[in-house]
């Protein structure tokens, strides 16, 4: 039995830091890297980036609305065009940026507002599976189970991975309850380690009016900009493998570890430091 574990990172800027991205690389197998748009500037991306290839940790792209005040979590009405560009902006940058330091892109997750406008709204869902497909129609897309994003993207061959929030409350429908919810957001560890290992080996979560609700989840995602992130992550992780749930990346299209990157060259540091 195996699960992935996902936390956001990179999303610190200029002299504005959120999180120990550093201390979460080393306990999580998949980063969602920032593109820039909702958070995260050139060297904070470069950084991830570049510890997670030294860890062994998958890479995906973490794209957004282009809300760098609002931290990607104000819902815009971006016209599908605009939408897809925006999508495609991020991806082309963060899998560039990846190669120079010997890291690739193995799947995208939409960061925030974004996350949660594709889970329902069709139109938004298919102008970011658009920017996919126009990139690389093998790039995995990791999504709430049942929402459209997934399910456009498996209409348009892409592979799927459906993804569960450890520290979040859900509502009996599989939706995330909303942040501005009493309850929406969990913090005792041991009740977190007790849903993920729930999650990971049952597949369920019990909702918050006590209902329980299906999931099936490839990956679990750990907040790291939540206090006290990078020790929930640890009681997280501990209570996985105790449980006897190994931690890995999911596998990439191909059935490869994501997190393998042989074919990039490596920029030279003193080419990072210019940077």
């Amino acid at each position: 039995m195996q699960i992935d574990l996902n936390s956001d990172l990179a999303e610190s800027f200029g002299r504005w830091t959120l999180g120990d991205d550093d201390a979460m690389l080393d306990v999580v197998s998949s980063a969602n890297v920032a593109c820039g748009f909702h958070a995260g500037d050139p060297l904070v991306m470069l950084h991830a980036l570049e510890r997670a290839a030294r860890n062994g940790v998958a890479v995906g792209a973490h794209v957004a609305y282009r809300d760098l005040q609002g931290f990607g979590r104000r819902d815009l009405d971006a016209s599908p065009a605009e939408l897809t560009g925006d999508v495609l902006y991020q991806l082309a940058a963060i899998s560039g940026m990846a190669r120079t330091v010997g890291a690739r892109v193995s799947y995208i997750k939409p960061h925030g507002a974004l996350y949660n406008r594709i889970a329902h709204d069709p139109v938004q869902a298919q102008a970011v599976v658009d920017a996919v497909v126009a990139l690389d129609p093998t790039l995995p897309v990791l999504g709430l189970p049942g929402s459209e994003i997934l399910r456009l993207a498996a209409a348009a061959g892409l592979p799927t991975r459906v993804e569960a929030f450890t520290d979040r409350a859900y509502t009996s429908e599989g939706a995330l309850v909303s942040r501005r919810q009493e309850g929406a957001v969990i913090h005792d560890p041991a009740e977190v380690a007790a849903r993920s290992v729930r999650m990971a080996t049952e597949g369920t979560v019990v909702a918050i009016d006590g209902s329980v609700v299906r999931l099936d989840p490839d990956s679990l995602c750990l907040h790291s900009d939540t206090p006290g992130a990078v020790g929930l992550a640890r009681a997280v992780r501990d209570a996985l493998e105790a449980a006897g749930v190994e931690i890995r990346p999911v596998p990439d299209a191909t059935g490869a570890d994501a997190a393998s990157f042989p074919e990039h060259r490596v920029l030279p540091a003193r080419d990072r430091r210019a940077l």
